[in-house]
């Protein structure tokens, strides 16, 4: 089942897409907004498959909207205006929905994203979005977009995240967690650091920046980075 909610500055709109999903085994509406704030706080700390976007809001522009999150779910734009659609495949929306909404098509974008949901599962690109640890006697599942960089410590790890100062330790060793990784997307640069590779802001041949932190890049593993031709802004990263 798809966990969806929806944002729009139109209460009204907001009732259609309701009256539209209630009905639908296939997907289920946990939340509506009329602004975006809110609704961020609550991405920020609910699992979402997707969300319907209205692009022309007061506070903040749709598109601009989802350029924002960290966290990304798949997103299907609802607008009046037919002329945003390119922009809309731009940021790739999974569709895009003019005002009025059918209910034919808004049936057809919602059993396309059924189809992405089930694509992604089988190809195991869902099970492979979160990071499962040990963490203050409990079990934690971390999304791999949120962790900004890995800091070695001893016998334990600190894992720090887009969304709270507060880092999660966990018993494990570097090597341990670097294997759990995806390579693609994470990189040791130091004995005591690995670094997710989305969140980097700035770099030189000496160290990595990450959220206002300076991580420094150690001799043994400059090689390792530099083979991969990583690119940051369209240049190399080392």
């Amino acid at each position: 089942m798809l966990h969806c909610i929806a944002i729009d500055d139109e209460p009204l709109a907001l009732q259609v897409i309701k009256a539209y999903t209630d009905p639908l085994d296939n997907i289920k509406l946990l939340n509506t907004f009329t602004g975006t704030q809110k609704a961020e706080e609550y991405l920020a700390a609910n699992e979402v498959d997707l969300i319907f976007l209205d692009i022309e809001m007061t506070d903040i522009d749709g598109l601009s909207f989802y350029r924002s999150l960290s966290r990304k779910p798949m997103v299907i734009f609802t607008t009046a205006y037919s002329h945003y659609a390119v922009q809309g495949f731009e940021v790739a929306a999974l569709d895009y929905l003019v005002k009025p909404i059918s209910a034919e098509r808004f049936l057809q974008a919602v059993f396309k994203a059924c189809q992405y949901k089930a694509f992604r599962k089988h190809t195991g690109e869902e099970n492979t979005s979160f990071l499962n640890v040990r963490s203050e006697y409990q079990s934690k599942k971390i999304l791999l977009s949120d962790i900004t960089y890995i800091e070695g410590l001893n016998n334990h790890v600190k894992i720090h995240t887009c969304h709270s100062h507060k880092p999660i330790f966990s018993m494990m060793s570097m090597k341990e967690i670097l294997n759990r990784l995806p390579q693609q997307k994470f990189l040791r640069i130091h004995r005591s650091y690995i670094i997710n590779l989305s969140k980097i802001t700035s770099y030189n041949s000496r160290y990595i920046v990450i959220s206002g932190t300076q991580l420094p890049i150690g001799d043994t593993y400059r090689n390792q980075a530099r083979q991969l031709s990583v690119q940051v802004g369209g240049s190399p990263l080392l």
